[in-house]
């Protein structure tokens, strides 16, 4: 598929046995817009994440990508464009970072200039002095810093950072918000999760609350505006109301 510079949910329903987890969600990612999902844990955050990622599918409702639905597209080509970092890191404890990183450059088939891409993450991500040790020695902050390089390894379009900020030090936080940004830039689709709103304020074009499977406040801030308090103001909206 061509260029993805738009997603949109109508109205997404999840079921999970009689336990509704998402009730008629409805929202639009932009290209180059970094949207911010706020929501108590068991909100229905992850599910929304899951399905946007095409590994869950609603129960009702839809999701349109570049204005065409999910089920429409060939289902290898719109993943190759969407990059999820999940609370699972997803990488082999025995292998390397490096190899690793070869690994899943191959499941996305590329080939052309992969020794340089991972070289180029793995430097990107701090990791250039533990590149060839075994995952499994890695720390937690390191672990999340190469599953960020795995999230984007194939250069996706939509990227989908589920508390992406867990485990972090302080310089793994400005860094991974540097990143994020340069994501931005380039005109990719953020959609990030995160009970830390002094770090993701930065970042947030557009935030909305999510609360027992439903979006209940929603703002959008110019570039660069956004703060910690105008996020922590939405997130009592409905509490209020």
């Amino acid at each position: 598929m061509s260029g993805l510079d738009e997603v949109e949910a109508q109205g997404v329903v999840k079921d999970y046995g009689r336990q509704r987890a998402l009730c008629g969600v409805s929202l639009r990612l932009a290209a180059g817009q970094s949207t911010v999902l706020l929501g108590d844990n068991g909100a229905g955050k992850s599910t929304l994440l899951g399905i946007l990622a095409t590994l869950v599918r609603p129960t009702r409702g839809r999701v349109l990508f570049g204005g065409h639905a999910a089920e429409s597209l060939e289902p290898g080509a719109l993943r190759a464009q969407i990059g999820l970092l999940s609370h699972e890191v997803r990488c082999y404890g025995d292998l390397s970072a490096r190899e690793n990183l070869r690994f899943f450059g191959r499941l996305y088939g590329l080939r052309a200039a992969l020794e340089e891409r991972v070289a180029s993450l793995i430097e990107r991500v701090g990791l250039a002095a533990a590149a060839d040790r075994p995952v499994r020695t890695f720390s937690r902050g390191m672990l999340q810093r190469l599953a960020l390089a795995r999230t984007l390894l194939h250069r996706p379009r939509l990227l989908l950072l589920d508390e992406p900020y867990t485990g972090l030090d302080r310089d793994g936080v400005t860094l991974l918000s540097h990143l994020l940004d340069e994501e931005r830039r380039r005109g990719a689709l953020l959609l990030i999760t995160s009970h830390d709103l002094d770090v993701v304020a930065p970042l947030c074009d557009q935030a909305l609350l999510l609360r027992r499977g439903r979006i209940v406040a929603s703002a959008r801030f110019a570039p660069g505006t956004c703060t910690a308090t105008e996020l922590a103001r939405l997130c009592t909206a409905e509490a209020e109301s």
